[in-house]
């Protein structure tokens, strides 16, 4: 997936100031000059980060990260202003915001904070197709294969699970196997680990 950073700022000489710098930096920039055009010219799965100007007509930076958290974007958001309060920086932080800088900003400390966003939407998103993928593995369980699996990631031995569903402990070495090569674990700590990520209820 292409990374992309988004530059949002409703000033034309800063927007072609930081792109000029975030090109010779070799990152791929789409600049948007107000919050409206960003949104709308936004595909929902792109990979990368937001760099906002605080203090813009219509949405503030502020405004613009919630509509991006109402949209379920998951994009990291860094902030640039010209009147940097600490309320206001505490606020953004607190709603996920990576990094809150006043300008004029520092190029290196702006690529920084670039490079950490770029590297936590990475992360993030390879945490959620893991999810996904588990959550997949999950639903091809029948309804007696998550007992199973809920009752031995409880910690029970076949035997006890046997008595607690009423069956044999072959029938639940059988439905134990099948879990395990379903979930594709190659062991139980994988099994555990895997069930945990799934949010097995």
């Amino acid at each position: 997936m292409s990374t992309t950073v988004f530059l949002v700022d409703d000033d034309a000489a800063v927007l072609k100031g930081l792109r000029r710098l975030l090109a010779s930096a070799g990152l791929n920039v789409i600049a948007f000059e107000s919050p409206q055009d960003f949104l709308e010219g936004l595909d929902g799965d792109a990979g990368g980060c937001v760099v906002l100007d605080y203090s813009m007509p219509g949405l503030n930076g502020l405004e613009l990260q919630q509509a991006l958290a109402a949209r379920g974007s998951a994009l990291p958001v860094i902030f640039l202003t010209g009147k940097g309060d600490i309320p206001t920086s505490v606020r953004a932080m607190k709603d996920g915001a990576v990094d809150f800088l006043t300008k004029p900003v520092d190029g290196e400390v702006l690529l920084a904070a670039i490079r950490a966003a770029i590297e936590r939407d990475r992360s993030q998103r390879g945490e959620r197709a893991e999810r996904t993928d588990i959550e997949r593995r999950l639903a091809t369980l029948t309804a007696r294969e998550r007992e199973v699996l809920r009752l031995v990631v409880a910690g029970l031995l076949n035997k006890q699970i046997a008595a607690e569903l009423g069956t044999v402990e072959k029938t639940v070495k059988v439905h134990r196997a099948r879990v395990m090569e379903k979930m594709r674990a190659g062991s139980l700590a994988e099994l555990v680990r895997l069930a945990g990520k799934g949010g097995l209820d």
